[in-house]
């Protein structure tokens, strides 16, 4: 409640901070998350990524984070296709191109997709060997 309360306060007094208020979506996305309230979480996570894509475009770092969290949860709802066209098409190219591959986002964006190669049932052989290249990459990197 009180997330919520402090979300709607921001709106309702100060709307013309568009990064306090995408701040506020943030942090009420990632409680509900933690809460195990996966479904309102992602209904959040969505919105928080579309308007920090619109606000601090798609090569911002908090942009990124944001997608993080987006695909972080989508994989933990097991909507696998999503998670990986989302990270390796949108969030991982971004990241290398602005952040670096070394950067603790881009290789957090790397284990995401190699969790969402390997824990899809309709995984095969060569995303199984993908995935594992991905993750031997990052392990390096660290």
């Amino acid at each position: 409640p009180v997330l919520e309360a402090n979300l709607a306060l921001k709106r309702r007094y100060w709307p013309h901070e568009k990064r306090s208020i995408l701040g506020a979506q943030n942090n009420l996305a990632n409680c509900l998350d933690h809460l195990g309230r996966e479904g309102e979480a992602l209904v959040l996570q969505r919105v928080v990524y579309a308007e920090a894509v619109n606000l601090l475009g798609i090569s911002h770092e908090n942009t990124l984070l944001s997608g993080l969290n987006l695909a972080s949860s989508l994989g933990a709802l097991e909507l696998y296709e999503e998670s990986k066209l989302l990270v390796r098409h949108q969030l991982l190219p971004e990241a290398r191109r602005s952040l670096g591959v070394d950067q603790a986002v881009t290789l957090k964006l790397n284990q995401t997709l190699a969790n969402g190669l390997c824990f899809d049932p309709k995984c095969t052989r060569d995303d199984l060997l993908e995935a594992e290249t991905i993750m031997q990459d990052v392990v390096q990197r660290r």
